[in-house]
């Protein structure tokens, strides 16, 4: 029987769809959000199991769609600061006092500001099923397991209520289930009282069990590490999270381009210099680790290549990746940056079937 390959590193998926999250939130052009939305929606569609944490994409499509339509409804109720002479329909407006001079509660509505708050809810909204396609595509638990030794006990917490999440959600049904073949009611605040009491009893015993059970595999140990070791680590974790930040912040910036980019790139590599001397403290094994091989290095490098390219995109052609609404016109597709898109598409075609998520 031949050996089944290797499954796909849960951490390249995540690194794909963040890349393409990224490139979603340097652009409004809605053609190439379109673009961005269908790749990842094509990827999720060829190599997504039928695990339960799989059905996740739907979810986050959902919110998506809600986003955009609760960015749109703000927009029609309290207006928008982008000035318009195509005039859709006029709501009746209600008086304000003095101090609330800026707002406004109903009144005009035109196209100009329907189409920047679209624009822009479109935007989120990509970003969104971006993450829901890396959600639909790894496990949570299995992409928990490979964090670094620094972050061991944080990861168990977050498996642990991931785990005990879909137990709490069973016990509500059966109990409800049971209640109604005995013909007692599992509504109102009584039958909420009446069920609540067994679902919590039995969420205390879990508990108890997982943390004997987590106490008896020595859960919390850690090893002796010199004070020198232990303040170069909080330094460099420290220093590199500030330095994340700053850069994230220089690269949704416009007065920040350039140096958001060398400012994250260093923070990045600090922090996870730090993560990795913080290892030492956490001494474990993992039981079949998850291997980074040639494939997700060009899973990973798909969604880097993407958000690379839409960012330098952005910078050199900033009006067709941002496409204005005064006067009002169909937007432009830009041929090189949608061609940039089509890159996310890689991973459907170099992870084979045999590598994907299985229940």
């Amino acid at each position: 029987m031949p050996e089944r390959s290797p499954r796909l590193h849960p951490g390249a998926w995540w690194l794909w769809a963040l890349g393409l999250g990224t490139a979603a939130t340097r652009t409004t052009n809605p053609l190439l959000l379109a673009l961005l939305v269908a790749a990842s929606g094509y990827v999720v569609a060829t190599h997504r199991s039928s695990a339960p944490w799989a059905r996740s994409y739907a979810a986050f499509a959902k919110l998506a769609v809600a986003v955009l339509c609760v960015r749109l409804a703000f927009t029609v109720l309290l207006g928008s600061p982008i000035p318009g002479t195509h005039v859709l329909f006029t709501l009746p407006e209600l008086p304000l006092p003095h101090w609330a001079q800026g707002i406004r509660l109903g009144g005009e509505v035109t196209a100009e500001a329907l189409l920047f708050s679209g624009y822009n809810g479109l935007k989120l909204a990509a970003l969104l099923i971006c993450v829901g396609a890396a959600n639909a595509l790894s496990s949570p638990a299995r992409l928990l397991k490979s964090l670094p030794g620094a972050l061991y006990e944080a990861g168990v917490a977050v498996v642990v209520a991931l785990t005990f999440a879909p137990h709490l959600i069973a016990d509500v049904r059966r109990l409800r289930a049971a209640r109604r073949l005995r013909g007692r009611p599992d509504r109102g605040v009584r039958g909420l009282l009446q069920v609540g009491l067994p679902v919590l009893e039995g969420a205390l015993e879990r508990s108890v069990a997982l943390a004997a059970a987590m106490d008896a595999r020595g859960f919390g140990r850690t090893a002796e590490v010199p004070a020198r070791v232990r303040r170069t680590t909080a330094a460099l974790t420290l220093g590199g999270l500030l330095g994340v930040c700053a850069g994230t912040y220089g690269l949704l910036t416009a007065e920040g381009g350039t140096y958001g980019l060398p400012v994250l790139l260093a923070g990045a590599a600090a922090a996870l210099a730090g993560l990795r001397l913080g290892g030492r403290r956490s001494p474990r094994t993992r039981y079949r680790p998850a291997p980074w091989g040639v494939r997700a290095w060009l899973v990973a490098g798909s969604g880097a290549a993407v958000a690379a390219l839409l960012t330098l995109a952005a910078a050199r052609e900033p009006d067709a990746l941002n496409p204005g609404v005064v006067p009002l016109a169909a937007p432009a597709l830009p041929l090189w940056p949608a061609a940039s898109v089509l890159l996310a598409l890689l991973p459907a075609f170099v992870v084979p079937q045999e590598s994907r998520e299985r229940a």
